[in-house]
C-alpha cells in the first residue's frame, strides 16, 4: 500500500509532461501542415541517372 505514495505523483506527472508536450507542440505550429508531408513523398527530386 506504500507503493501508491510513489505512483500517483509519478503518474500525475508524467500526464503533465505529456500535456505540456502536446500543447508545446499546438503552440508551435507542428499540425499545420499536414497534407504537406503526405505529398512530399510523392515528389522526386533526385536527377535521373544517364
Amino acid at each position: 500500500m506504500s507503493n501508491w505514495i510513489f505512483l500517483i505523483p509519478i503518474s500525475i506527472l508524467l500526464g503533465c509532461a505529456a500535456l505540456f508536450s502536446f500543447f508545446w507542440s499546438l503552440r508551435s505550429k507542428q499540425y499545420e501542415d499536414v497534407e504537406g508531408a503526405a505529398n512530399r513523398i510523392l515528389i522526386d527530386e533526385d536527377k535521373p541517372s544517364e
